[in-house]
């Protein structure tokens, strides 16, 4: 993959603007933070749609944006909107009860359905909010992580989401740069024909070396948790690059949106993030953290 200057003046510039937002969102409040990830579940979940319709499917785009904004909801912590410092875990339960309906609302919606297809149908508007509905509302859960409490404190802490973003984004960076400079072997050219095995381990590599930094740079986690994140956050991120080039290969598009001049839409922006934050908060889970 040759190295083109005016993409990478274009990717660059938009990459600033789009970076201010997600800081000022993520560090300005809650409720902005709040917001901010809405907007993004919301337009994720309109460009899945949008490429389900490519291929074939009408998915049911009411239904799906009232049972994502409900959804939201239920995972938004409204103890800390209130002002209280207690309530972690709140609506996790809730939320889950939620989610496991969310088959049978779709599948009885099929019944009414009048089209050729009404399981794929239904398919797609299930997918289209656990794709990109779902990883937003579990961000809920990773900026109210604190090792110390073991997870009893509700306050607020944006550092460890800022964190497991900032390996993303140091993948993301220096695979494309080891790509353009170094890439010779497809890593797998049918679905993702400008990502190469050298751009990959160069990624990786840099940003396994980065994570054993943030302990020093970012408070609330000890180094171990950074080591194994580390590890886990680009391989992710790549597996979620992948996953969401396949989708646009399949509908035979080149971006999920235009929203983000040299990035396309949401989904190309936030498809690293969409692997990494359902995989990631079960590791916090599962580390009682």
């Amino acid at each position: 993959m040759a190295f083109n200057l005016s993409t990478f003046i274009t990717r660059s510039l938009s990459a600033v603007v789009f970076v201010l937002v997600l800081l000022g969102s993520l560090f300005f409040s809650y409720v902005s933070f709040t917001l901010f990830f809405l907007l993004v579940a919301l337009i994720g979940a309109g460009e899945f749609m949008q490429i389900s319709e490519k291929l074939g499917a009408q998915p049911y785009k009411r239904t799906v944006y009232i049972v994502s904004v409900l959804l939201y909801f239920a995972w938004i912590n409204w103890w800390q909107l209130s002002g209280e410092t207690f309530g972690y875990g709140f609506t996790s339960l809730k939320a889950l009860s939620l989610l496991v309906l969310l088959p049978f609302l779709f599948l009885s919606l099929a019944l009414f359905d009048r089209s050729q297809h009404p399981l794929p149908n239904a398919l797609h508007s299930l997918v289209a909010i656990v794709y990109a509905v779902v990883p937003m509302c579990l961000l809920h859960q990773l900026v109210f992580v604190s090792p110390v409490t073991q997870g009893i404190s509700a306050t607020y802490n944006p550092w460890v989401l800022f964190g497991i973003i900032l390996l993303i984004w140091s993948n993301d960076t220096f695979a494309y740069l080891g790509g353009s400079f170094f890439g010779k072997r497809k890593l797998i050219e049918r679905i993702s024909p400008g990502k190469t095995v050298e751009g990959t381990a160069i990624g990786i590599g840099i940003t396994i070396a980065l994570s054993a930094l943030l302990p020093n740079l970012l408070p609330g986690q000890p180094p171990v948790h950074w080591m194994v994140l580390g590890i886990a956050v680009p391989v992710l991120a790549t597996f979620g690059d992948l996953i969401e080039s396949l989708l646009k290969r399949s509908a035979g598009i080149k971006d999920s949106g235009k929203i983000l001049p040299g990035h396309g839409g949401v989904l190309d922006r936030f498809d690293s993030l969409i692997l990494v934050s359902p995989v990631v908060t079960v590791l916090f889970h599962l580390s009682q953290l």
